[in-house]
């Protein structure tokens, strides 16, 4: 498979990254062989959080086996200091390691959060302090809301090294600020910073659960995602293709292995295919900044 530098990390990852959330949903078993499945297929970066649900502890057994394989990104949701410092703390004690390569602020929405954050008192203080430690090597930062915000965050946090935020056709076909997320890939080149690139399979908005309840839904996602290997090829090549560094695969299990395959037949998508895709989906509901979990 493919790899690409993460910005200046000095990390090459590969073009898929595996998104463990998916762990979440499979027994211990399950979880340890979908883990050697996205080894198999070449994948050396993995991203988890504390927040899905038991990802962390099902991930933990083959991440052990295989550590010296697995570029590891973690999470905090936490804002302040003594919080995230305690999510780290947890999220090494649930995986049995050392170490977590890449701990990224997870899902900055406003304004009062980055001043938060980048406080005195605040989690990425407390971020700084871990890596200082050895607890953790690189910095990064989520986020699906207001593209706007995103570059303030670059502006104010010097040492920032990777960012992941939506990027697909339907968000690509909407012209509004809020949905400018190509902004943002342009400002992390500029930066040398590591882009990592969620929510490429969204195809829209689950319906209202009254129409469907959640547990009627076909997949375990937040958004209603393209189901059709087609499909999946289209949106994994035109992600890749805009420049992202690796594009996260889906939190659905039954998808992994579909993102896989086409991860492992990437070579490019030309700009007049990308633009098709983009103009299919113009008058698509968009996930994304409605929809704000991934």
């Amino acid at each position: 498979m493919e790899t690409r530098p993460l910005g200046a990390t000095g990390q090459d990852s590969t073009v898929a990254t595996f998104g463990a959330i998916a762990l979440n949903w499979l027994e211990q078993e399950g979880a340890n062989q979908m883990v050697e499945l996205v080894l198999d297929h070449g994948v050396n970066h993995f991203d988890v959080a504390p927040m899905y649900g038991d990802a962390e502890l099902k991930l933990g057994p083959k991440l052990r086996q295989h550590r010296d394989e697995i570029f590891l990104g973690c999470k905090t949701q936490e804002r302040g200091y003594e919080g995230a410092t305690r999510k780290l703390e947890q999220s090494l004690n649930r995986m049995g390691i050392e170490k977590i390569d890449l701990y990224q602020i997870h899902g900055l929405e406003y304004e009062s959060e980055l001043d938060e954050i980048t406080g005195d008192d605040g989690a990425l203080a407390a971020i700084r302090d871990a890596k200082a430690d050895g607890k953790i090597d690189h910095i990064g930062l989520t986020s699906h809301g207001n593209p706007g915000l995103i570059k303030d965050a670059i502006d104010r946090i010097d040492d920032l090294e990777t960012l992941m935020f939506p990027l697909n056709p339907v968000v690509a076909a909407k012209s509004g600020d809020e949905y400018d997320y190509e902004g943002v890939l342009e400002r992390a080149a500029e930066e040398d910073i590591g882009t990592l690139g969620i929510k490429a399979f969204a195809k829209g908005s689950w319906p209202d659960t009254a129409e469907l309840p959640e547990e009627d839904r076909p997949y375990a996602n937040w958004y209603e995602p393209v189901g059709t290997p087609g499909e999946i090829r289209d949106r994994f090549d035109f992600a890749a293709s805009r420049g992202l560094d690796s594009v996260v695969t889906p939190g659905d299990p039954k998808l992994v292995q579909m993102v896989l395959d086409a991860a492992d037949r990437y070579d490019g998508m030309d700009e007049a295919a990308q633009r098709s895709l983009v103009e299919e989906a113009r008058h698509d509901d968009s996930p994304v900044p409605e929809q704000l979990h991934h």
